[in-house]
């Protein structure tokens, strides 16, 4: 006993005077420690300033009912009660008996409120004995922030939100997600908390040790405006087609600026929201826009020119042992004509005859104009094109005739829309850009230019061929119906079938409408794509009619409802003839004062304001310029003489 008894007092002064510092602060770790307050996230603003998304700070109150004296809680619980009953629907005697029960528990977390805002949080913090703080009232205060975004479901996805995993980590989709970490999460803070059992944590003062500072602010390319005629035009024409998904997005021609983005999904209940940016992330088989891109290639080789004859038989031609079909039978048409009614045969035949024995000839062009890369726009989730060449598994001998009109290859909606704002562009690729600056308060911290891809897609005349014959779709083409005589668009339909390898596709159709293009025809200001999938095919399915009204629609709105701005450099403008005029009627002003002077010559108004102001009654027979008086010159005129002017 007395060997076991030193060997207790050796290990209790090892403790003490050996490990005692390691211990205390383990114990004082476990006890007490600092924990983290998130920093605010930048607000996300359109490019006029509207507000998109922004953090608000939301507080939970909670109070340590063991933490006042026990004076001081007899003083301030029936104040405090009946305020807490003001601020809610619950009586007083409820808060009276639940707080002194929660006294008599020894509940040191009892929850006053919850999930309050900031005003509310002064309010309550006011509070008899609230208002004493963390050591005398037992105030607790839990700072969380919440992201809204005022717009409501416009544009959601592409601005970004908060999401769980399933593993529980927090994502961030779209701008929020691509510029949160660099500019929009913040720093976070600490506040000191002690531990009270059960798991829980209370702060030991009703102060920050390190107060968070807040995330910059991002200026995005939205136009509030046009993404809201985007967004309900898309889901509009999704209602009355009971489409699956779709997208549509808006871009500034010159600059490459996003305008407005939508993407809007149906849910189990037939309900649109922005559900996944489609525009972005999804690649698909484009159809009939990529027809385009095939035929400039072939004129930009010259295999052909607009005019070269192609025949397209009576709507059926067979290749390599599969059929290709028209919706009609268009017999011999001209390279230009068969883009405008979008001829499948039509853009085959020459993409078979011209590239057959060479295909790496037509690939490296696609391959040129970098079809085959991502565009590296800042979103992440961009969606990886495929241009298939020899030795691809999709390669097969039907591959470029399939290539031709859309198929065999996938493209995502941005990555069309690119192409064809080059078009629209002179020429000059420019990528798809979300973002304007970064700013503290009124600080630049970070500003984004226009990036080029490609500097010259095709010489000028592919370029003026290319134009021409997609102004002609609109006008007498598949796209015809889209014409309008106040305003001119350009563009390019697209109807391609989906899902087409499932065994039910002849029972079940599904296609994918696309109207891809730019407008003004002469001056294009901006550039636009609308793609919809898997419209109800009782309802109908050709991307004339199903994406080319909400084309129309967009573009019309936006001649209609977006103000025009336009800049007077200077006020002083110089006019030599109404100088010249004011200089003569300056001179018979000063000379004649009581001599009747020569108004021959002169407009009405100046001849009435100069005789009137001599002292003349006027009388005036016509409107316009003097053509003779009745007092004729260097006679002398008395005050009230009446004087009559035949115009």
């Amino acid at each position: 006993m007395f060997v076991f008894a030193l060997a207790v007092v050796f290990k209790l002064c090892t403790i003490q005077f050996v490990q005692g510092d390691e211990y205390r602060a383990l114990a004082q770790e476990r006890t007490v420690k600092n924990h983290d307050i998130p920093a605010n996230r930048g607000n996300v603003y359109s490019a006029d300033g509207s507000l998109l998304a922004t953090s608000i700070p939301k507080y939970d109150i909670r109070f340590d009912a063991i933490q006042p004296k026990q004076a001081t809680f007899n003083k301030y619980i029936k104040p405090l009660s009946d305020s807490l009953a003001k601020y809610t629907d619950k009586t007083s005697s409820y808060y009276q008996n639940s707080i002194t029960k929660a006294r008599s528990n020894k509940n040191r977390y009892f929850l006053l409120a919850r999930n309050i805002s900031y005003s509310d949080y002064i309010r309550l913090r006011n509070f008899p004995m609230l208002e004493l703080g963390a050591i005398k009232g037992g105030l607790i205060v839990e700072q969380t922030t919440r992201r809204e975004h005022p717009m409501g479901g416009i544009a959601e996805r592409t601005i970004g939100y908060e999401r769980e995993d399933e593993n529980g980590n927090v994502t961030r989709p779209g701008i929020d997600g691509a510029f949160g970490v660099k500019y929009l999460r913040g720093v976070n803070g600490s506040r000191l908390k002690q531990k009270i059992g059960n798991g829980q944590w209370k702060p030991i003062v009703d102060y920050n040790q390190v107060d968070p500072q807040d995330g910059y602010d991002v200026y995005t390319t939205i136009d509030v405006n046009i993404q809201d005629i985007a967004h309900h035009s898309l889901l509009g024409q999704l209602e009355k087609y009971e489409a699956e998904h779709g997208c549509a997005v808006v871009m500034d021609v010159k600059t490459g600026e996003i305008k407005a983005i939508s993407n809007l999904g149906r849910n189990k209940n037939g309900k649109y929201y922005e559900r996944l940016n489609y525009a972005v992330g999804e690649s698909h088989e484009p159809g009939s826009t990529f027809k385009v891109m095939a035929l400039m290639a072939a004129l930009e080789d010259k295999v052909i020119d607009t005019s070269t004859i192609i025949d397209t038989k009576r709507g059926s031609k067979r290749f390599y042992g599969r059929t290709i079909t028209d919706s009609r039978g268009y017999g011999e048409i001209s390279a230009a004509r068969a883009l405008e009614v979008s001829s499948n045969i039509g853009l085959a035949t020459i993409v078979d005859e011209h590239y057959s024995e060479k295909p790496k000839k037509l690939i490296n062009r696609l391959k040129s104009w970098r079809l085959n890369e991502p565009l590296g726009i800042s979103i992440i989730g961009e969606g990886q094109p495929v241009i298939p060449e020899p030795g691809h598994k999709l390669w097969s001998k039907n591959a470029l005739p399939s290539m031709a009109y859309g198929y065999n290859l996938r493209m995502t909606p941005l990555q069309t829309l690119a192409f064809y704002n080059a078009i629209a562009n002179d020429g000059e690729m420019v990528k798809p850009r979300f973002i304007k600056s970064v700013k503290e308060f009124d600080r630049e911290i970070e500003t984004f230019e226009k990036e080029i891809i490609h500097q010259n897609i095709c010489s000028d005349k592919t370029l003026g061929e290319i134009r021409e014959i997609l102004k002609n779709v609109v006008i007498r083409g598949t796209g015809r119906r889209m014409y309008s005589k106040n305003f001119s668009m350009a563009g390019k339909t697209g109807t391609a079938r989906t899902e087409y390898w499932m065994k039910d596709w002849k029972e079940n159709p599904r296609y994918i409408s696309s109207f891809a293009g730019y407008f003004p025809v002469d001056n294009p200001k901006y550039s636009c794509i609308v793609v919809i999938h898997k419209p109800s095919t009782k309802v109908g399915f050709y991307g004339a009619d199903v994406s080319g009204p909400v084309f129309k629609r967009i573009a019309q709105k936006i001649y209609t409802e977006t103000p025009l701005i336009d800049e007077v450099e200077s006020l002083e403008v110089v006019n030599n003839e109404v100088n010249t005029s004011f200089e003569a009627y300056y001179d018979i002003a000063n000379t004649y004062k009581t001599i009747m002077p020569n108004v021959v010559g002169l407009p009405t108004m100046d001849a009435l304001a100069l005789l009137e102001n001599m002292g003349l009654k006027v009388k005036l027979q016509g409107v316009g310029v003097v053509k003779n008086q009745s007092i004729t010159k260097g006679v002398k005129v008395t005050s009230n003489q009446v004087v009559v002017l035949n115009i």
